[in-house]
């Protein structure tokens, strides 16, 4: 039977309300996340008010390697 392992990653979001995230830094990140065998199973963020956001949550999964 498969096993996978799970990672979750909080990123910080910029700008003066926030949710601003550098699009190239984000991208390159997750490449290298990719390139290490994890795959992107879910982004969100962390609203808090009014469209606010805080932080981007992001889940990765792999298989699990013994």
């Amino acid at each position: 039977m498969e096993q996978w392992e799970y990672k979750t990653i909080k990123y910080k979001t910029g700008g003066f309300l926030g949710g601003k995230v550098d699009a190239e830094e984000f991208e390159a990140e997750l490449n290298q996340y990719g390139l290490d065998g994890w795959e992107l199973v879910s982004c969100f963020d962390t609203s808090i008010s009014q469209g606010q956001s805080r932080d981007v949550i992001v889940i990765f999964k792999r298989k699990k390697k013994f």
